[in-house]
């Protein structure tokens, strides 16, 4: 029986057999305003992580995307640009779930600010959308793939990648 190394919620790695591996696409939103990202917190962690998430049977990803966010944050999007992929294989330890990921990084820009409070979050594993400071944070803040996010933001904000 083949098994692939997962990463949980706390970092660690859990060997899980290949057939309880479901596949997921997920769709994630790097919003900036004002040299600030819109982030969420995990519950079970606390770390960051961007607004977006699994990508329905039939749905397009940029459907998910302006679903997942309005979801999340409250705020309606225009979707730019794909800017990231990332392959991921996660243990989702809430749950018992685990994962082979396909995440897909676009930058957007939002068409409204208003943010809904943390407990209209329709997400059982986010709370309370914020704006945070990019200057404050470091790749260990996020619960997955911080170093990337940043390195995204950076270019944005050194201009290297452009922002609509």
């Amino acid at each position: 029986m083949k098994e692939i190394d997962c990463i949980t919620l706390s970092g660690q790695i859990k060997l899980v057999p290949v057939e309880k591996l479901s596949f997921r696409p997920a769709a994630y939103a790097v919003l900036i305003r004002d040299q600030e990202i819109m982030l969420l917190r995990m519950k079970a962690t606390g770390k960051y992580h961007l607004p977006g998430g699994g990508v329905e049977v039939g749905e397009r990803i940029e459907d998910a995307l302006h679903r997942e966010v309005s979801e999340e944050t409250g705020m309606e999007i225009q979707v730019n640009r794909l800017v990231d992929f990332q392959e991921l294989f996660f243990y989702y330890d809430p749950s018992g779930r685990a994962y082979h990921g396909l995440h897909f990084y676009y930058l957007c820009s939002p068409i409204t600010t208003q943010l809904i409070a943390g407990e209209q979050v329709e997400d059982d594993s986010a709370a309370n959308p914020y704006w945070v400071k990019i200057s404050e944070l470091q790749p260990e803040d996020f619960q997955h793939s911080g170093k990337n996010i940043l390195t995204i933001c950076k270019m944005i904000l050194m201009g290297i990648l452009p922002h609509p």
